[in-house]
């Protein structure tokens, strides 16, 4: 009689599941990495603070009643809900108001990369949003208001420290202290089940579908600048009202036509309506479109679930110090006027 041989047993390696989140992590730490929380040190310093005043007084401005802070909204998490915000002339701003949260971490600023850093986008806005017709009218209401001590302070070993330059440099250096560190950070430093099942999924999505090969770094965005719309026309997924050519418009060259600056995606489940033109106002909606024009993609209910679930991850807490400072001079705060407009 034939024996039958022995049944050959093969081992299977099981990855345990421990092994799978850590891989995740890691892989999601080295694509984006930990942004830093804002130190006392920062906050107390006497620039910050001062620039902290500027930009939130809403009398340093053409008509008296636009703050910087007018057009970024801590309930906006940092942004506009408007489409478009309102200047201190009574106009329209022709982009949507990004959000001044992290801000002052990317190389440059604004929707088209056309300032180089926070302090030239906050001594440009004198003749801007604030409605001046040059930069130096601000000087007499800011001696008018009190500043000058505060400059002097400030920048004790400068030869004329009221300038606005120095306008500038304050609110720079205010806004710096504006980083919002989520629960996403504290999972990159290992606390793994801060993230539940569906943002890690999301998470896992967003890295294998492609949305970090543009919006990865600590802000997830900010640092490129990229053609809105490569596999179709953005303004068809967007409904958008005009068609904005983007940095063509400034540079005339045919391939800034339609190239913005990635929009970093911190605190983005909190900022909207979504794209240069406010186009978009549901965070899901976004994200099928960003997926459609961007990717060539159609995701499920499920992919795009995950998705904004792994976005929500990204909203972190209002800086403390995101407030006018106290006592609050004699005049209508920004927030109290945003929040009347609103």
């Amino acid at each position: 009689m034939k024996v039958a041989a022995p049944t050959r047993m093969v081992a299977v390696r099981v990855t345990p599941v421990r092994a799978i989140v850590d891989e995740l992590r890691e892989t999601a730490r080295g694509t984006f990495g930990v942004l830093a929380p804002v130190t006392d040190a920062e906050r107390a310093d006497a620039v910050a603070q001062l620039g902290q005043a500027l930009f939130w007084d809403s009398r340093l401005s053409a008509n008296g009643q636009i703050a910087c802070a007018s057009c970024h909204v801590a309930a906006d998490g940092g942004a506009d809900r408007r489409r478009f915000s309102v200047d201190a002339k009574d106009r329209l701003t022709k982009r949507h108001s990004q959000t001044v949260f992290n801000a002052t971490l990317q190389p440059r600023l604004r929707w088209v990369a056309d300032r180089q850093s926070a302090a030239e986008q906050a001594e440009k806005s004198l003749t801007g949003s604030m409605g001046f017709r040059e930069a130096v009218e601000v000087l007499p209401l800011l001696e008018q208001h009190g500043y000058a001590a505060g400059f002097e302070t400030a920048f004790p070993h400068a030869e004329a420290s009221l300038t606005t330059g120095h306008y500038a440099q304050a609110i720079a250096a205010y806004e710096q202290t504006l980083r919002t560190p989520s629960v996403f950070d504290q999972y990159l430093e290992g606390e793994a089940d801060v993230l539940n099942e569906s943002q890690r999924r999301g998470l896992r999505a967003f890295l294998e579908l492609g949305c970090a090969d543009c919006h990865a770094g600590p802000l997830l965005g900010g640092e490129q600048l990229q053609k809105f719309g490569v596999h179709r026309d953005y303004w068809l997924a967007t409904s958008s009202e005009q068609r904005d050519a983007g940095r063509f418009e400034s540079t005339q060259e045919p391939a800034d036509r339609d190239v913005f600056r990635v929009p970093m995606l911190r605190n983005i489940a909190r900022t909207a309506p979504y794209f240069h033109d406010g186009s978009v106002a549901d965070l899901e909606q976004a994200v099928r479109v960003m997926a459609d024009v961007q990717l060539g993609l159609e995701l499920t209910a499920e992919q795009t679930g995950d998705l904004v679930a792994f976005l929500q991850s990204l909203s972190g807490e209002i800086p403390a110090n995101y407030q006018a400072p106290r006592p609050t001079p004699p005049h209508q705060s920004a927030e109290k006027k945003n929040t009347a407009d609103r």
